[in-house]
């Protein structure tokens, strides 16, 4: 069981890389806003497989904490390019 979590945390980590390639690449501020919230989702996912893997509740608390604040980010976001004429 260990080796497929080792395999998911590479494929993770490979998703990060991506997602970061897009936040520096992106053609528009929308764009890099989406990759933003991208890499909270998948870091979120990285926290609770590590949590999983190191059999560490208060982990699960951190990425719950971390997936709440990159919701409430992507959502001031949204509202600011929502007043922003282009």
């Amino acid at each position: 069981m260990n080796e497929v979590i080792f395999i998911f945390i590479g494929f993770i980590a490979l998703a990060i890389i991506f997602a970061f390639l897009r936040l520096l690449k992106g053609p528009s501020v929308p764009d890099r806003a989406v990759a933003l919230d991208t890499l909270t989702t998948i870091t979120t996912v990285l926290m609770v497989l590590l949590a999983y893997q190191m059999r560490r509740a208060i982990l699960l608390d951190v990425a719950l904490t971390y997936a709440i604040i990159g919701f409430i980010g992507v959502l001031s976001l949204a509202k600011f390019f929502e007043g922003r004429k282009q």
